[in-house]
């Protein structure tokens, strides 16, 4: 469990690191890389199904981050958060892109990566899970949708025959209540 010195004691670390990479330090891209990798990967492969193409996005994200450190701010979250939201935005468009051409039911899932063995992320997991346990079923299950999943507001509201307006509601209402949770 993490405390607000904790996660200030990180902060600093990761704008630290970050600026170091903007003087082009590659050994604090390394560094950044060795503590966000497996969540970035772990993202992507959840939205894409696919080893190869989530190792793809991984790279893409950490040479993006090479490119223009500056891109992230310290003021709008934390560099682990963006990271993630970066890996669920990049796979949706993959996947995309790539949705007329495969099927999902085609794609064969092979990989040994294991996320419990960074306990840091787990934990970070473990609580998101709880967080999300106490939503009510519809928030919980269109939050699902929409972030793992990696479906869009109007597929969920296809998917489910609930009107668009009620898909939005209920991810925004779910949101707001995990960052009250969070204590964002």
């Amino acid at each position: 469990m993490y405390s607000k010195p904790d996660r200030r004691a990180a902060a600093a670390e990761d704008g630290a690191l970050l600026e170091r990479v903007e003087q082009g330090d590659a050994q604090a891209l390394a560094t950044i890389y060795d503590k966000y990798s497996k969540v970035v990967y772990s993202v992507s492969l959840r939205v894409l199904r696919d080893p190869a193409s989530a190792e793809d996005v991984l790279q893409e994200i950490f040479l993006q981050l090479w490119r223009k450190p500056g891109a992230f701010s310290m003021e709008k979250g934390s560099l682990p958060g963006w990271l993630a939201v970066l890996a669920r935005n990049r796979s949706i468009d993959l996947q995309r892109r790539k949705r007329p051409a495969d099927s999902v039911e085609d794609v064969v899932l092979a990989s040994s990566f294991n996320l419990a063995e960074a306990s840091e992320h787990t934990i970070m997991i473990e609580k998101a899970q709880a967080w999300m346990e106490q939503l009510p079923i519809e928030q919980r299950q269109m939050l699902s949708m929409a972030f793992f999943d990696g479906l869009t507001h109007a597929e969920i509201a296809e998917k489910t025959g609930s009107p668009l307006g009620t898909i939005k509601t209920r991810i925004r209402r779910a949101l707001q209540t995990l960052r009250k949770a969070a204590g964002a």
